[in-house]
């Protein structure tokens, strides 16, 4: 449990710090390289191919790039240009490689998901940075993420019977889930009274729901793709939590629902 809990205290205090005190260009860096992180975690996951350095990080690039794009424009309008230069860019690399490439369709699709799992969703945490008080509305989404996560495992641990997802995800339960939301809103209101003391209750409560829930999906998606490639941890950069992807699973699903949730309340 202390190898868990630590470092878990350490990055939740380097994001807190991030996003209270971190310029935008900071987070921009840091959110490019988490990113890049969590592609060549995905990446080595579903290529098990011997590839070289550099054409490994070429392809993490691919599908990180709408991420770094949006970056030096930082609106949802840069988006369709970011999402095309990397399809292009796959494309012509398949052009050139594609006589040495085995079962060509599948990694070519399993490419083009990345670029949408990692780069697409990956970019609204940028969108989200910039809109007024986006870094607070980080903070709240995070901790809307955490808490629930935390309440699932911890109230599916204690009195979890119905399991929630058995093919994909054998240890969720119904239960825990039930517990994500509860703590997932819990958390939510603790940090909004904090961090958006003039904060619509109502808009947030129906939110952190919501956004509990989003979470959760985000994270049965990343066990869908572990499931299907033999993988219990993206990575292991992170002592007790696994890889990067593996933390950011449920911010990368909870991030673009929170943006537009706030685009539609009027936040520009």
């Amino acid at each position: 449990m202390k190898k868990r809990v630590v470092p878990g205290l350490l990055i939740a205090g380097l994001w807190l710090l991030l996003l209270m005190k971190g310029s935008p260009l900071l987070f921009c860096l840091i959110a490019v390289l988490i990113v890049l992180l969590a592609a060549d975690e995905y990446l080595r996951m579903v290529d098990r191919r011997n590839t070289g350095f550099f054409e490994r990080w070429f392809l993490n690039i691919c599908i990180a790039a709408p991420t770094a794009i949006t970056c030096l424009s930082p609106r949802l309008t840069t988006l369709p240009p970011a999402l095309l230069v990397s399809f292009l860019v796959v494309i012509g690399y398949f052009l050139f490689r594609y006589k040495d490439i085995e079962d060509k369709f599948n990694f070519f699709c399993r490419l083009i998901f990345g670029i949408f799992y990692i780069g697409l969703l990956g970019t609204h945490l940028v969108l989200l940075r910039f809109l007024p008080e986006g870094s607070a509305w980080l903070i709240v989404g995070t901790a809307i993420t955490s808490g629930s996560d935390t309440g699932a495992y911890l109230v599916g641990k204690a009195i979890g019977r119905r399991k929630l997802c058995p093919n994909i995800s054998p240890n969720k339960t119904v239960e825990g889930a039930v517990g994500g939301v509860i703590f997932g809103l819990a958390a939510g209101v603790g940090f909004a009274v904090l961090f958006l003391p003039a904060i619509n209750w109502l808009f947030l409560v129906g939110s952190s729901v919501l956004l509990s829930l989003i979470g959760m999906v985000g994270d049965l998606t990343e066990s869908i793709i572990k499931r299907g490639t033999g993988t219990k941890d993206s990575g292991r950069c992170l002592a007790g939590h696994g890889g990067i992807l593996d933390r950011i699973d449920s911010l990368l699903f909870v991030g673009p629902v929170l943006y537009y949730l706030l685009v539609l309340a009027g936040a520009k």
